[in-house]
């Protein structure tokens, strides 16, 4: 037997039992005549002690020569820790170890095994299997595996049936490129990996299967954003014979479940956006909430001033930042610059500051008067420190550069 108990699970009731454990060399003490040894597995962390004299000698020797990240099986007897940590589940005792094996051992680690590591991202990703030993990692895959779970409990309790779709497929027009797979047997052909079941979900339809769904995977050829990668998983569902609300009570209720299940709080009744009214105030049908930051509609407020740019746009919004408008021009700049990178697609900005001695300073006060930017200031809410983002342009162009 390779263990009696995990890592994170012996306390001070445990004190006096000889167990086995195995697991992971965390870190090492050597204090001459006593090494401590912290063994990891993914439940936690145990503290071993060997003392000179007390330990078999074999094993004292033995111990000499474990390093950071061997892989040990040890057994011995529970005892009281006399240093407590109060940090740790398993802080009150630590193991007097009697018998010790080797199991692997293991280079020195390019980084620490650790949240706080000091690795960085494009070397953890290299030995991505060693930094998947990080509990904040592990912590991660295990709340993904619960929610994966919580999802299917849902939906079998909804009547909904999990059914795998293929992965090889012939190709079908969606929104972006597929990756194909050449065919050995058919040379010259190739099959597409699927960018969603969608073809298959509504023949499940047609066949009866009134409601339907697969956690699976996705595939796009596209180019890398922020919310584009070609591989990628979703809850894909499909339900037959329902109307809108039906749907979207569904899914509410899933998320609302999933919720209450993994953390333990509540979840009212979803706010409702009219998609008219998310774009004229946010600039997408998908905004994020946490922060408010609505767009301002100053198409017929700032009109009228001999500003061409202005005069001749069907569209004028804004954003005000609250108590920002000591930024520097430098940085006005900056923003002005990234407005017109492809991934904005303005064609310039305008900025109003409100200062905090109630004076305005604008990009374009030539065609604006102090008492210009008074009235408009008034009317759109502005407060002293703040400032106004302004574009122009086209309606749809512009609230989709200003939700960007």
């Amino acid at each position: 037997m390779y263990r009696t108990h995990t890592c994170g699970e012996l306390t001070a009731k445990n004190i006096g039992q000889t167990v086995t454990m195995s697991g992971w060399a965390q870190t090492i003490r050597n204090k001459g005549k006593m090494i401590w040894v912290d063994l990891r597995d993914r439940y936690g962390i145990t503290q071993l002690i060997f003392e000179e004299g007390k330990t078999d000698a074999t094993v004292w020797e033995k111990t000499k020569t474990v390093g950071r990240e061997f892989v040990i099986q040890i057994s011995g007897k529970v005892i009281e820790r006399y240093a407590k940590n109060p940090n740790l589940p398993t802080g009150e005792i630590e193991i007097q170890v009697e018998t010790l094996t080797i199991l692997n051992t293991s280079d020195i680690p390019p980084f620490t095994i650790e949240d706080n590591t000091d690795g960085g991202e494009e070397l953890r990703a290299k030995y991505r299997y060693l930094d998947l030993r990080r509990p904040m990692m592990q912590k991660n895959i295990y709340l993904r595996h619960r929610v994966t779970k919580l999802v299917r409990d849902y939906m079998d309790g909804q009547q909904f049936a999990e059914i795998e779709t293929p992965y090889l497929i012939k190709s079908t027009p969606e929104g972006a490129r597929d990756f194909v797979v050449p065919s050995r047997l058919h040379a010259g052909e190739f099959y597409a990996l699927p960018q969603s079941p969608q073809t298959f979900k509504q023949l499940l339809m047609i066949a009866g299967y009134d409601r339907y769904f697969q956690i699976v995977k996705c595939f796009r050829d596209e180019d890398f954003r922020a919310d584009r990668q070609p591989e990628f998983t979703q809850i894909d569902c499909e339900m037959s014979f329902v109307e809108q609300e039906d749907v979207l009570q569904m899914f509410e209720g899933l998320m609302q479940f999933i919720i209450r299940e993994v953390t333990g709080k509540e979840l009212g009744d979803f706010p409702r956006i009219p998609f008219e009214k998310a774009i004229a105030t946010y600039g997408t049908d998908k905004p994020d909430l946490r922060f408010d930051l609505p767009i301002t509609d100053l198409t017929g407020i700032i009109k009228g001033k001999n500003f061409n740019v202005f005069d001749s746009a069907e569209y004028i919004g804004g954003i005000v930042i609250p108590g920002q408008a000591e930024i520097s021009r430098k940085i006005i700049d900056q923003f002005t610059e990234y407005v017109k990178t492809p991934q904005v697609g303005a064609k310039g900005m305008v900025y109003l500051k409100y200062n905090s001695d109630g004076s305005f300073k604008s990009s374009i006060d030539k065609f604006y008067s102090p008492e210009d930017w008074q009235k408009i200031s008034s009317q759109i809410g502005m407060n002293s420190n703040d400032i106004l983002f302004l574009l122009s342009g086209n309606r749809t162009e512009t609230l989709t550069a200003l939700g960007r």
